[in-house]
């Protein structure tokens, strides 16, 4: 590896540090953090292009405070529902199934699996082959989308939060600002523009659907979310988690909870995702043809707590690369944030169930939201009244 290349700080301290415990002090890694992220971030290759260049050991910035082990129940008993979306807008009883399925879902998980949703395997599998294929492109290739700029419409970076986070995370990143403003065909990674232009279509179209089912499970008419502009917004994450040589040291993406309405989720076979069920962190497991769903934290707000948004994260894993895609319901671009305020919904408080979050505008929702780093805290804790 030449000297000056990028990678040639972080190749230094990779060699010089010795094993430790995430846990365990080091004034030398601390001090070292911001060179380490700056030759990181100028490499423009993210946490593949450390893999390619050589490198057989984790990096300090990127060990974590998070002991993956902890709590942890991969072979419990304990399993997210899989609610079947087969047939429903057409047989009245599997409709009413399926909303009490997801109702349920809502309350006790906040997380639930989707069969039967109308978008085809072969969609899906074109899909990650089309998000795997652009993150294993040359280095100077990806090079040509890396940004750091949020309002950028399409944009390959390595954690978003790199420069505020205590931790950076095994994975990257290309992103797409989907939906209403899709960014011009020609603007798009050739690699994967045409079947990305298409989940987009096909997974909005299911999102309206299970926010009418959402609706429906709170009392509402089936339209109300979909009115309240949930469905209007789409932001596409495409992730690559490359396989890490010591995954007890780092994490794909520490404890967390997501700033949205709703996420729905297409996973790889690889696995890795958890939830925090009943204070302890639960497997998702790949199910093939499913969408993992999950309640976001402005949803949660909207229902008084009625809907829970919870911690998840996801594992470094020995094997891989994993690769999901991840499509948030919002609109992260705040230059085009509305005055539109968002509270809990009139229609769910009585005297019996008061609100407990102030309202808040979307605009304030996100300036909290980019303020914020991966502190495994909730952004709902200081809105509560």
């Amino acid at each position: 590896m030449a000297s000056g290349s990028p990678f040639h700080s972080l190749h230094l301290l990779n060699l010089q540090s010795p094993t430790m415990h995430p846990k365990a002090p080091s004034a030398r890694v601390s001090s070292s953090r911001k060179a380490e992220v700056i030759a990181f971030d100028e490499s423009k290759t993210g946490v593949k292009g450390i893999l390619d260049s050589g490198i057989t050991r984790v990096p300090p910035m990127f060990h974590v405070k998070e002991d993956p082990t902890a709590t942890s129940r991969s072979h419990s008993n304990l399993s997210i529902p899989v609610v079947d979306l087969g047939d429903i807008e057409k047989n009245a009883k599997r409709r009413v199934e399926a909303v009490e399925a997801v109702g349920s879902a809502c309350r006790e998980w906040g997380f639930f699996q989707v069969v039967n949703h109308g978008i085809g395997v072969e969609v899906l599998e074109e899909m990650l082959r089309g998000i795997g294929g652009f993150h294993e492109q040359d280095g100077e290739e990806r090079k040509r989308f890396y940004c750091r700029e949020n309002e950028k419409r399409v944009r390959y970076f390595s954690n978003g939060k790199l420069f505020r986070d205590m931790a950076a995370n095994w994975r990257d990143t290309i992103a797409f600002v989907a939906n209403p403003h899709p960014p011009p065909h020609h603007h798009m990674p050739p690699i994967c523009r045409d079947i990305v232009a298409e989940y987009t279509k096909k997974v909005r179209i299911l999102g309206i659907t299970i926010f009418e089912l959402l609706s429906e499970a709170l009392g509402l008419k089936p339209s109300y979310f979909k009115e309240m502009d949930c469905a209007e917004a789409l932001y596409i994450l495409g992730q690559y988690y490359p396989q890490c040589p010591e995954p007890e040291l780092t994490m794909g993406i520490t404890k967390h909870t997501d700033c949205d309405f709703m996420t729905i989720l297409l996973q790889d076979q690889i696995g890795g995702l958890q939830v925090l069920h009943e204070n302890q962190w639960v497997d998702v497991p790949p199910v093939h043809g499913a969408l993992v769903v999950n309640i976001g934290d402005i949803l949660q707000l909207m229902t008084n707590d009625r809907f829970i948004s919870v911690y998840h994260r996801v594992l470094s894993k020995n094997i891989g690369p994993r690769i999901s895609v991840a499509t948030f319901f919002m609109n992260f671009t705040i230059s085009e944030c509305t005055s539109k305020i968002y509270g809990p919904i009139k229609e769910l408080l009585s005297e019996e169930n008061p609100p407990v979050y102030r309202d808040i505008t979307m605009k304030e929702i996100l300036t909290n939201y980019y303020a914020k780093g991966l502190d495994g805290n909730s952004y709902l804790q200081p809105l509560r009244l």
